[in-house]
C-alpha cells in the first residue's frame, strides 16, 4: 500500500486575495475614527487565515485510486485589542442587498454606487451578490472538473473575461492595476484546486462552497473601488471572517449571532469605516470551514447583517417593483403590495410567491427591523415594506382587507389514506407520514376531518408513487383486513393558498373565499386552515388553478364585482347598449365598484376579440378594422376563458334561436346568460324547464327582462310576487309597443293601413309589419308569463288572433303587403266603430289566465276610462290581478319599445347580475 501528498501552501500564490482587503498585509498604522457616537482608535488586522487543499490516497494491490479532498480555514481568533474601535450599533445603519442581476453589468455597479453614494443614511453596510449567472459559472466549473472534463480551464477563462472586462470598464489607474493582479492571482489558484478536483474526481461540499464563493468575493472588490471612486471612503468585508453558521441536514444554515457579533466587533475594530461593503451568500462554520448559505442566501446575509447591526431597515433591491398581491404572469391586474406583515411573506413565500425566502425574515423579527424590496431599474417605485403590522387601528377598526395575497403550488397530488380502522387509533398520523418521511417526501399541505375516518395530504407529483407504494406497504395488513378501505391518489391537483395576516378572527373571510370559487364553478378538493388563521388553503384540479387564482384575486383586489362581458349582435340595440356601457362605465366602476368589460363584440360575420376589454369609443371602427370571421364557440370560449376575470356574462341581443340554443351549455360552462330574445323561454316546454332547472341548481343566473316589455319590470314583479307568496290570478296586458302606437292613432275617419304606414315609416315596426301583426310576438310574451307564473303551456296552446289578413300572409315581399293591405280595412274600421258607439276604443292585448291554466293573444274592446284605453305613443301596459291585488290589479306601465328602453332594460339585467355577484346595492 502506498500513500501521496499534495498540500499547497504558499500565500504567496494560492487563497491569500480572497481573504482580506488588499490593504490587510500592509504595516500595521494607527488611524483615528470617530462618530457621533463613538470614537477610538485602532490597528489593522493580521492577514487572514491561509486555506489548505490536501489530497490523501491510499492505493492498494488491484484497488482504485481513491482522493479526498479538503478545505479548511484556520482559526479566527477574536482576542481582545487593546486599542480598537467599538462598533455602535442602532438606527444610524441602513444595510442595502443587491443581488446578482443588480450588478450584472458594468454599468449596473455603476448605478449601485450612484444608489449607496445618494443614500443619506449616517452608516451604510452593502450586501453583494456574484455578478449575474456567475455562480451558476463557478458551479459548473467545479461539475466538469470533478467529471473529469477537460473545458473547465475554458470555462474558468470565461470567467476570469467577465471580470476583467467588466473592470476594464469601472477603474483605472492603481485601482484597476490592483483589482486586475488579485483577480489573476485568485485565477491561478483555482486552476489549482479544480486541477486537484479534477485528479480527484469528487469534491467536498466544503470544497466547493469555498470555489463558489469567489463571484460574491470579486463583485464586492470592485463596488468598493468604484464606490470610492465616487468620493466616500469604503471598506470591504469578507464576510467568512465575521458570519459564522451551522450547517444543518436539510441544506441550510442556522446563524451563531453570539460568535458572529463578536467577530464583527474585532473586524470592525480593525477596519472602522462608515460604508462597508460585504460579499453575501459566503460564511464560514464554527471550524473555520468555508461554507455557503445555500440560494438565496445573499438576502439571508443581509438579514443575518442587519440584525447584527440592528440597523434601521434592510432594503433587498432586485428586478421588480415589490412584492405582488398575486403571480402577474398569472394574473395580469396584480397589485404592489405598499406592506406585508413578517407572518405574511413567511406564508406568501412558503407556497410560492416571489417574496423572500422564510429564514431571511427571522434574523430581522427578532429586532423589528423593515425589510423593504426595492427595483433597481425603477426608482420611482416606493416596493414592498415587510415589517411587523398591527392588526387593529386605533379606534380598532380593521383598516384594510384581510387577505394580502393568493399563491399557488401546482404539480402536486393528494394522497387519501381512509377506513373506519383509523377512528380513535392512536399512532395512524404517526405511521403515515413515518412511512412518507422514509421515502424522503415533502409534504405540503395535511387535512383531516374530527372523524378520524381519512387522512388526506399533498405531496410533489413526483414523489407521489413512492409515497402511494409505500403507504401501502405499511399498512398492508389493515388493508387486507379492511380495517382501512383504501390508499387512494388523486393525481393533477395545485394548491392555492390566500394569505392575510387581518384573517385572524375576523368573521367572512373563508366564506367570501369559498364563494367566489363557487361562481367561477371551482370544485375544491381538500380544505387546510391553521389556527394562527394566517392562511387559508386549497386544493383544486391544476386546469382550475389559474381560474380559481384570478377568481379569489378578483374577489378580494379588483372591484367588488368584476365583469367580463360578450355582446352578440351589435345591431340597433347591441349597438344602443354599447353604447349606454361606454358612457356609463367609468361611474359605474367610480361610485360603485362595478367594474364592466367588453371583450367580445360578435355579429353574424364578424367579431371582434380583446384580451383587456375594447375600447368602447370605438367599437364599430375596431369591430371594423380588426373584426375577425365570427365563430360563436370560439367566441364564448375567449369571453369566458382566456383572460383574468372570472365572472362571465354573455349578452345576446339577437332574436336568433340558434343562438338561444346555446344558453343551456353556456349555463353549464358557469356563463351568465343576459337576453332580450324569446326564443329560448317560448321554444318547446322541455327545453325551457331545463334551462330552469339548471339556472335554478348551478351558480350561473339566467336574466331575461326585456323579453316582455322592453325595459319595463314585467318579469321581476312577477317573480317578486310570486316569492313572496302571491298567488297570480291573470296578467292582462298590451305587450306590443308597435300595437300600442297603432290602436292608440287608429282612431277618427283614420283607416287602418294607413296608421300602419305611419308606424313603419316612424320605425316602430319590423321590416315586414307582419312579423307584429301576426301576433305571435305577443304570444311569445305571453308564454313567457304564463310559464314563469307556473302554467306548462306550449306556443301552440295560445289562440291568436292575427291582424293580417288571410290573403296576405303569403304576398312575396313587405312591399306587396303594404301595397294590399288597403284592401282589407274595411273589417277592423266596422270593429273600431262598433266600439266607439260604445264608447270603448280597441286594444291588441294578451293574456294569462292562471285559474283555467290557458293563454290567449285577442282584440278586445275596453271603456274609456280603463288604463288600457289612456295610453300615448308605445306605452305598454301590464296588470296583474293576484290574491292580494284583486280589487284593483297592479299595473305596471311604460314605453313598451325602442331601441333605448330596451337596451336600458338589459343593462338593468347586467347591473342586477353584479349585485347578485356582490356589487352594493
Amino acid at each position: 500500500m502506498a500513500a501521496f501528498s499534495a498540500t499547497i501552501s504558499d500565500s504567496s500564490r494560492f487563497l491569500s486575495s480572497t481573504s482580506l482587503p488588499h490593504d490587510a498585509a500592509k504595516p500595521k498604522r494607527k488611524i483615528s475614527a470617530s462618530s457621533s457616537q463613538c470614537r477610538r482608535s485602532f490597528s489593522l488586522p493580521k492577514p487572514f487565515p491561509l486555506f489548505r487543499l490536501s489530497i490523501v490516497s491510499q492505493r492498494g494491490r488491484g484497488k482504485s485510486l481513491n482522493i479526498c479532498v479538503q478545505a479548511s480555514v484556520a482559526d479566527i481568533s477574536v482576542e481582545k485589542s487593546m486599542d480598537t474601535v467599538h462598533l455602535c450599533k442602532g438606527d444610524m445603519w441602513a444595510v442595502h442587498k443587491f443581488g446578482g442581476t443588480c450588478v450584472g453589468t458594468s454599468q449596473r455597479i455603476k448605478n449601485v454606487a450612484d444608489i449607496i453614494v445618494s443614500d443619506d443614511s449616517e452608516r451604510k453596510l452593502v450586501v453583494v451578490s456574484a455578478m449575474s449567472k456567475v455562480t451558476d459559472m463557478m458551479y459548473d466549473l467545479i461539475n466538469k472538473a470533478q467529471s473529469r472534463d477537460d473545458s473547465y480551464i475554458s470555462a474558468l477563462d470565461a470567467v476570469l473575461e467577465k471580470h476583467q472586462s467588466t473592470a476594464l470598464d469601472l477603474l483605472d489607474g492603481d485601482d484597476l492595476a490592483t483589482f486586475l493582479s488579485q483577480l489573476h492571482h485568485d485565477v491561478n489558484n483555482l486552476k489549482a484546486m479544480l486541477r486537484a478536483i479534477y485528479i480527484a474526481g469528487h469534491v467536498t461540499e466544503s470544497f466547493s462552497d469555498f470555489v463558489v464563493g469567489h463571484g460574491e468575493l470579486w463583485s464586492a472588490q470592485m463596488l468598493s473601488f468604484v464606490v470610492k471612486k465616487n468620493g466616500l471612503d469604503s471598506k470591504w468585508m469578507d464576510t467568512r471572517q465575521v458570519l459564522i453558521v451551522n450547517p444543518t441536514s436539510s441544506n441550510q444554515a442556522d446563524p451563531d449571532f453570539l460568535e458572529s457579533e463578536r467577530r464583527l466587533e474585532k473586524w470592525f475594530s480593525q477596519n472602522p469605516s462608515n460604508v462597508i461593503i460585504a460579499t453575501g451568500f459566503i460564511a464560514s462554520t464554527p471550524q473555520n470551514i468555508p461554507t455557503t448559505l445555500k440560494r438565496d442566501g445573499s438576502d439571508f446575509s443581509a438579514a443575518i447583517m442587519g440584525a447584527l447591526f440592528r440597523a434601521r431597515q434592510v432594503t433587498i433591491w432586485t428586478d421588480v417593483d415589490g412584492v405582488y398581491s398575486a403571480d402577474p404572469r398569472k394574473v395580469s391586474e396584480a397589485v404592489i403590495l405598499r406592506t406585508l406583515s413578517y407572518q405574511e411573506a413567511w406564508e406568501m413565500s412558503y407556497f410560492g410567491a416571489n417574496v423572500l425566502h422564510p429564514r431571511t425574515i427571522i434574523p430581522v423579527m427578532r429586532y423589528n427591523i423593515p425589510i423593504i424590496i426595492r427595483n433597481i431599474f425603477n426608482l420611482s417605485a416606493p416596493g414592498t415594506v415587510i415589517c411587523h403590522i398591527e392588526t387593529e387601528g386605533e379606534d380598532g377598526q380593521r383598516l384594510e382587507s384581510p387577505v394580502k395575497g393568493f399563491a399557488t403550488i401546482d404539480n402536486l397530488a393528494l394522497v387519501n389514506v381512509e377506513g373506519t380502522g383509523m377512528a380513535g387509533v392512536p399512532g395512524t398520523a404517526s405511521a403515515i407520514f413515518g412511512a412518507v418521511k422514509d421515502v424522503g417526501a415533502n409534504v405540503i399541505m395535511i387535512s383531516q376531518a374530527s372523524s378520524e375516518h381519512s387522512v388526506c395530504f399533498a405531496v410533489p407529483e413526483k414523489e407521489v408513487k413512492a409515497v402511494a407504494e409505500a403507504l401501502q406497504s405499511r399498512f398492508r395488513q389493515a388493508l387486507d383486513a379492511g380495517r382501512l378501505s383504501q390508499v387512494a391518489v388523486i393525481p393533477n391537483c395545485s394548491i392555492l393558498a390566500a394569505v392575510g395576516q387581518k384573517m385572524a378572527s375576523t368573521p367572512g373571510v373563508s366564506a367570501t373565499l369559498f364563494n367566489a370559487l363557487a361562481k367561477a364553478n371551482i370544485n375544491v378538493r381538500a380544505i387546510a386552515q391553521g389556527c394562527s388563521e394566517y392562511n387559508i388553503t386549497v386544493v383544486v384540479k391544476r386546469e382550475d388553478c389559474i381560474r380559481a387564482l384570478r377568481a379569489v384575486h378578483s374577489r378580494f383586489y379588483l372591484s367588488r364585482t368584476t365583469i367580463a362581458m360578450g355582446i352578440i349582435g351589435p345591431g340597433l340595440i347591441g349597438g344602443t347598449l354599447l353604447d349606454q356601457l361606454r358612457d356609463q362605465a367609468a361611474v359605474l366602476k367610480e361610485e360603485f365598484n362595478i367594474d364592466l368589460r367588453v371583450m367580445g363584440i360578435t355579429g353574424s360575420r364578424t367579431m371582434l376579440l380583446s384580451e383587456v376589454g375594447i375600447d368602447l369609443s370605438r367599437w364599430r371602427e375596431l369591430l371594423t378594422e380588426k373584426g375577425q370571421v365570427a365563430d360563436l364557440e370560439k367566441f364564448a370560449q375567449h369571453v369566458h376563458g382566456n383572460h383574468f376575470i372570472p365572472n362571465t356574462v354573455l349578452v345576446d341581443c339577437t332574436a336568433d334561436s340558434n343562438v338561444a340554443s346555446c344558453y343551456h351549455d353556456w349555463l353549464c360552462k358557469g356563463i351568465h346568460v343576459i337576453t332580450p330574445n324569446k326564443k329560448a323561454n317560448s321554444g318547446p316546454l322541455d327545453k325551457y324547464l331545463r334551462l330552469r332547472a339548471l339556472q335554478r341548481q348551478s351558480y350561473t343566473h339566467y336574466f331575461y327582462e326585456a323579453t316582455v316589455g322592453a325595459g319595463l319590470p314585467i318579469v321581476s314583479t312577477l317573480r317578486g310576487l310570486l316569492e313572496t307568496g302571491d298567488r297570480i290570478l291573470r296578467i292582462e296586458g298590451i305587450f306590443s309597443g308597435t300595437l300600442s302606437y297603432i290602436f292608440n292613432n287608429f282612431t277618427g275617419t283614420r283607416a287602418f293601413s294607413e296608421v300602419v304606414a305611419e308606424a313603419k315609416e316612424a320605425g316602430y315596426t319590423e321590416p315586414d309589419p307582419r312579423d307584429d301583426l301576426s301576433g305571435t310576438d305577443v304570444a311569445r310574451k305571453v308564454i313567457i308569463l304564463a310559464r314563469e307564473s307556473g302554467l306548462k303551456l306550449e306556443l301552440s296552446d295560445i289562440p291568436v288572433r292575427s291582424l293580417v289578413p288571410e290573403p296576405l300572409r303569403a304576398s312575396a315581399s313587405a312591399e306587396e303587403f303594404m301595397k294590399q293591405l288597403p284592401q282589407f280595412d274595411e273589417d277592423l274600421t266596422k270593429e273600431r266603430q262598433n266600439a266607439e258607439e260604445s264608447g270603448e276604443v280597441l286594444r291588441y292585448v294578451g293574456v294569462v289566465d292562471a285559474v283555467n291554466q290557458e293563454g290567449r293573444v285577442e282584440l278586445r274592446r275596453y271603456s274609456k276610462d280603463h288604463p288600457f284605453a289612456q295610453l300615448s305613443g308605445s306605452d305598454n301596459i301590464i296588470a296583474f290581478t293576484t290574491t292580494r291585488y284583486k280589487e284593483q290589479p297592479l299595473i305596471v306601465r311604460g314605453p313598451g319599445a325602442g331601441a333605448q328602453v330596451t337596451a336600458g332594460g338589459i343593462f338593468s339585467d347586467i347591473l342586477r347580475l353584479a349585485s347578485y355577484l356582490g356589487a352594493p346595492s
